[in-house]
Order: C-alpha cells, then structure tokens, then sequence
C-alpha cells in the first residue's frame, strides 16, 4: 500500500494542513491548551488519597481513658476532629451537613472496663452515602483502635510488672513503586493516556468533514492526489502536535505534579507514537465518515473519552468489573496504554514486559488506518 505513496504530494498536503492550523489560532490553541487545562483540572482536582475526615465525637465516659482514645483519633492524620457532640440526633445533623463522615461514641464505663481488663466498647459511626469513603474510614478506624489497644495492653503489663507481650506476627509493611501511596502518581500517567487519545481524536475527526463542509473536496479529489496520500498529508501536522501535547505534559508531570519518573523516555515516546497514530487514525475514520463538523466531534468525544474514562483503568479497577465491562474494555487501546505509561513511570519497566500490549496498539493503528483509506476510497467512488 505505501509503496505507491508520493511523498512530494504527502509533503504538499501535510503543508496545506499547516498552514490551515496556522491561519486557525482557535483550532491551534484548543489544541495545545486543552491538554494542558485538562492536566491542571484533573491533576489538581482529582485525587484518590483519603485522609484528614471529618470527625465529630461523643464522649458520654468523660474520663482520661476515653479522652486519650477520642485524641488518638484527632491526633492521627486520617481524621480530623470538628468538634464533640452529645447525642444521635447531634450525629445525625453533623451528617446531614456534611460537617463529619465520621463519629465515634464512647459510651459510660468505658474506663471501668479498661482497667477491670474487660473488653472496652467503642462506637463508630459512618456515613454510608459516600461508600467510597466510608469504607476507608473504617479501616483507618481499625487501626487507630488496634493501636490503642496495643499500648493499654503494654501499659498493663508494665503495671503488673510483666513483660511485654510479643505480637504473633511482626509485621513490616513496605510499599513498592509508590513508595507514599500517592494518587497523584497514580493518576497523572493515566491522565495523560485518556487526554492523548481525546485531543488526537478530536482533532482528526475534524480534517476531512472540514473539506466537504467547505465544499473544497471536490477540488482535492480532481487533483492528482490520492486518497491514501490525503490521509497521510493529514494525519502529519497532527501527529506532531500530539507530540508536543506529549511533551507538555510530561513537562508538566515533572515540574509541576513532580510524578516520579523511572523508566526509558526513549521507550515512552515510541510507544506514545504508536498509541496517538492509532488514535489519529481512529478520528480520521470518524472524519471520513460523516460530513458533518458537528457530528463528527460530538461522535469523537463519545467514542473516545467515555471509554477511555471508564474502560481503561484509568479510575475504576477494570478486574472489579463485571465480565461483560472486562470483556468490552480489551477494545479500548487506551486499556494498553495506561498499563504501559503507568508501567514505564513508576516501574521502569521495558520492553521486554509490555510488548504484548504494544502489539495489540501497532495492530489497533494499522486495523484504524486501513478502515479509514478504505472508507474514504468508498466515499469518493
């Protein structure tokens, strides 16, 4: 197929498509500044990480003991303490205000219990309607519990004049690849997966319904041009501004989100070629397929950005999904893309581990490039 390619017509049509970006400052600008409006927002405004929750506390006990548990929870960096309140009622206002997602009752003879060395009863109470949230919570709150519970058996056997009791099992947690646990780090390579695939998209499928609004396609078509070599011409100017959108944001991932970068930038780039000319190639079917500028955004942004969103991994686990949605999201190429930039990132990884999914974009490009040459060779026969 590319054997009959004339470059100097590939040359002249990626030229006129320059120009056109050039002379359109609107189009040139949503471009590169889309990307990086979209990098901010999200970047900034999302995040997985839960801590400092608010919490609201009812100490009906009024003793050090119950006191140093309630402070327990204040003091830890999970929760943070709005203020005490007495009564259900008063926890469920707090609720309903949002003021707290999260209160902890600590009922009468707390104390007594504690000292008698008599299981202690302590209340916690969560806010269902952010499931997310509360589930996390509670794991937080186990933990600051088991914690406290640790230190008054010590001091118990300190009282007795025993020695301390061992734990059964010495646990050392250590965290790999994100070492602080981080969302940031989690989210702004896959970010910048999702926003690759929208902008180069979006911006192809514009290309071709262009000409035939304007009626200038005619005039491509009568020329010696052939259809193979109008998409190639096209998919040029494009190509490269992706790769600057690329650069942005990994400029961006650096010095502004100061994402932890581990692996080869040859690599990342070579695969981010292989994964924006599919992508480009995808919006130019698009673009072949309807006449219409309008129509064919709007068709582009729905094929693109909900599926890379919510199929890709992106945000939501894909193994928690539903077979139907694991099955559905191996046809997104923004699912092998995320695993790579992420892998690359914050692994180091190389080729050797993800060239499975790179084979699966290159076959995604090519399968997206041949249905849109043979789309357009249909549309103007």
């Amino acid at each position: 197929m590319l054997r009959h390619l004339s470059l100097m017509r590939v040359r002249a049509m990626a030229r006129k498509e320059f120009i056109h970006i050039i002379r359109d400052p609107f189009s040139l600008g949503m471009a590169l500044g889309l990307p990086v409006m979209m990098l901010v927002l999200f970047g900034f405004a999302l995040t997985l990480d839960v801590d400092r929750v608010p919490l609201v506390a009812w100490d009906q006990d009024g003793t050090t003991a119950s006191r140093d548990l309630v402070s327990r929870f204040s003091g830890s960096r999970f929760f943070s303490l709005r203020r005490a309140v007495w009564g259900y009622q008063a926890i469920s206002r707090a609720f309903d205000t949002r003021e707290a997602l999260v209160a902890l009752v600590v009922p009468y003879g707390f104390a007594r219990d504690v000292e008698a060395g008599r299981p202690a009863q302590a209340q916690v109470i969560v806010d269902g309607s952010d499931a997310n949230t509360g589930t996390i919570a509670l794991g937080y709150a186990e933990a600051v519990v088991l914690g406290y519970q640790a230190q008054v058996t010590l001091d118990a056997s300190r009282r007795q004049g025993l020695p301390p009791v061992a734990p059964a099992v010495d646990e050392r947690p250590r965290v790999w690849f994100n070492a602080d646990l981080e969302s940031r780090n989690f989210i702004i390579p896959g970010l910048m997966a999702v926003i690759l695939m929208v902008i180069a998209a979006f911006l192809t499928s514009l290309t071709v319904a262009r000409e035939w609004e304007r009626g200038t396609m005619e005039q491509l078509v009568s020329t010696p041009v052939k259809g193979l070599e109008l998409i190639v011409g096209k998919l040029i100017p494009y190509f490269a501004i992706s790769g600057i959108d690329l650069v942005l944001a990994v400029v961006m991932a650096e010095y502004v989100f100061h994402v932890p970068f581990r692996g080869s930038l040859v690599l990342l780039f070579a695969t981010a070629a292989i994964f924006i000319a599919g992508t480009l190639s995808a919006g130019m079917l698009i673009s072949v397929s309807f006449r219409n500028q309008m129509l064919a955004s709007q068709v582009a942004i729905l094929s693109t950005f909900l599926p890379a969103f919510l199929l890709s991994g992106f945000m939501f686990s894909i193994t928690n999904s539903p077979k139907a949605v694991r099955m559905l999201s191996y046809l997104v190429p923004a699912r092998y893309f995320v695993d790579i930039i992420r892998a690359i990132y914050l692994k180091g990884t190389g080729l050797r581990e993800i060239w499975p999914d790179t084979l699966l974009l290159a076959a995604f490009g090519v399968l997206m490039f041949a249905l849109a040459n043979a789309r357009f060779a249909k549309k103007i026969a």
